[in-house]
């Protein structure tokens, strides 16, 4: 599937801060907290037929803080909360890399790289996508790849990336709940909000 060719709507998601409340480097499960209305926010997404997409990076891996088995643990403490409230994700797609690794990486966000994989594997369509963090990294693919972008008005944006965001003509949200409200009312073909 062509990076932006015809394909399935999907909603690529940021999991720090837009679905779980940002701890930094979380590594135990039972600290796993859902923010709220996400998980109503993913169901109307699954309903919709609108493929769930995370996108996150763990540097904390890369940096030592946090084993892959943690972070696993972690994404599936996820699943299940969400799973228990009606509510799936897709696919998930991690970095894992510190920032500064030599010779870089082309999946660390804002590069594309896991964007990319999830629309081949998935045979997404971009511009119909709908792409959801609380960072600047998050929503910044959108302006390659196309799509709806939205920026989360969270207590971890720095004031910076909301001056970027309106200057950019990225919409900035109170939720993810806001943000995936507008992207089904203006997605033609999903049929508004039910």
């Amino acid at each position: 599937m062509s990076p932006t060719g015809g394909g399935r709507p999907a909603a690529f998601l940021d999991r720090d801060g837009t679905i779980i409340r940002d701890t930094v480097y979380i590594r135990d499960p039972k600290d796993v907290e859902l923010l709220p209305g996400a998980a109503d926010a993913i169901k109307r997404l699954n309903e919709r037929s609108v493929v769930v997409i995370v996108v996150t990076n763990q540097s904390g891996i890369g940096r030592g803080l946090l084993s892959p088995e943690e972070y696993e643990a972690v994404r599936a403490r996820i699943d299940t909360e969400l799973a228990e409230q009606g509510a799936r994700i897709d696919a998930t797609y991690m970095c894992p890399h510190h920032p500064d690794a030599a010779g870089g990486c082309d999946c660390r966000k804002p590069g594309l790289g896991m964007y990319r994989q999830a629309i081949g594997d998935y045979g997404l369509d971009p511009r119909r996508s709908l792409f959801v963090g609380d960072r600047w990294r998050d929503v910044a693919p959108s302006s390659t790849l196309g799509g709806f972008a939205t920026l989360l008005d969270s207590p971890s944006t720095p004031d910076e990336e909301f001056e970027r965001a309106s200057s950019g003509g990225v919409g900035i949200a109170a939720s993810l709940a806001d943000a995936v409200d507008r992207y089904l009312d203006a997605l033609p073909g999903l049929g508004g909000r039910q």
